[in-house]
């Protein structure tokens, strides 16, 4: 059995690794190492140093990352959006260890940070609904769709160069136990 996971919030001295390890895990064919690739969708960077940073200064945002045996395995942002609604997004997971439940372990501390932490009831995400075997994951994790959509931010390459025109978000939500 691998040791238990540690988990920490990130500074700025962990900027380049979290770049690294979400690049790895979405982008490019490292990120095929993995079943969370988006490289058949997009092309480009997911993530940059900047984006990372900015996410590691903004009020009411953390990037919760996971570690072990010292070793960054995973993150995922979270954010606060009032109104008791949390916003989990950018779960990352060295692809080499996608499917031994990091993921899974990382998403339930997200939660009960954000419960403890931001006394939030809801979570809330956006997914690509292309992406199903990652939206069904989601769902065996208890997130539901809403029916809401929104749009793909065409022309940032920030968030990456689109190989299809027809991108879009799906919202996925989740009601914590109190």
């Amino acid at each position: 059995m691998p040791p238990p996971l540690t988990f920490r919030t990130a500074t700025h001295a962990d900027i380049d690794a979290i770049v690294t390890l979400v690049e790895s895990a979405y982008r490019g064919e490292a990120s095929r190492a993995g079943w969370t690739t988006e490289a058949d969708l997009l092309g480009g960077q997911r993530t940059d140093a900047g984006k990372v940073r900015e996410l590691v200064d903004a009020p009411g945002s953390r990037l919760i990352l996971a570690f072990r045996d010292r070793e960054l395995v995973g993150s995922v942002l979270l954010k606060d959006e009032g109104d008791a609604v949390a916003y989990v997004g950018m779960l990352a997971v060295r692809p080499t260890l996608q499917g031994g439940g990091v993921g899974r372990t990382l998403l339930e501390e997200a939660e009960r940070v954000a419960g403890a932490t931001l006394q939030a009831r809801t979570m809330r995400m956006t997914v690509i609904p292309l992406r199903t075997e990652l939206v069904a994951w989601y769902e065996r994790c208890g997130y539901r769709r809403t029916g809401a959509q929104e749009p793909f931010p065409y022309g940032d390459e920030r968030f990456g160069r689109p190989k299809r025109h027809d991108l879009f978000f799906v919202v996925l939500t989740k009601v914590l136990p109190r």
